[in-house]
C-alpha cells in the first residue's frame, strides 16, 4: 500500500514546484483528500486542475487508493 507521503511526492514529481498537503480523515490512508497549489493551475478551468492531479496517480487510482477528494489552488509568485 502507497504511504500518504509516497502520494504526495508523486504529485509533486507529476506537477513540479506543487504544493500538496494531504488528509487522511478517516486514518485508513485510502480515503484521503489532496490540497495542491500550483501555478500551473493558473488560467485553466478546475476540471483540467483536476485532470493535472488525477493524471500523476493514474496507476495508483487503479487499486490503491478507493476514494480521492480534491482540491486545487492557483499559486501566484511574484
Amino acid at each position: 500500500m502507497l504511504t500518504l507521503e509516497q502520494i504526495k511526492e508523486k504529485i509533486k514529481a507529476g506537477l513540479p514546484g506543487a504544493e500538496v498537503e494531504i488528509l487522511d480523515p478517516r486514518k485508513d490512508g485510502v480515503h484521503i483528500k489532496v490540497i495542491v497549489t500550483f501555478a500551473g493551475f493558473e488560467g485553466k478551468p478546475l476540471l483540467q486542475q483536476h485532470r493535472m492531479v488525477y493524471q500523476t496517480l493514474k496507476e495508483e487510482l487503479k487499486e490503491k487508493v478507493h476514494a480521492l477528494g480534491i482540491e486545487t489552488k492557483v499559486r501566484y509568485d511574484g
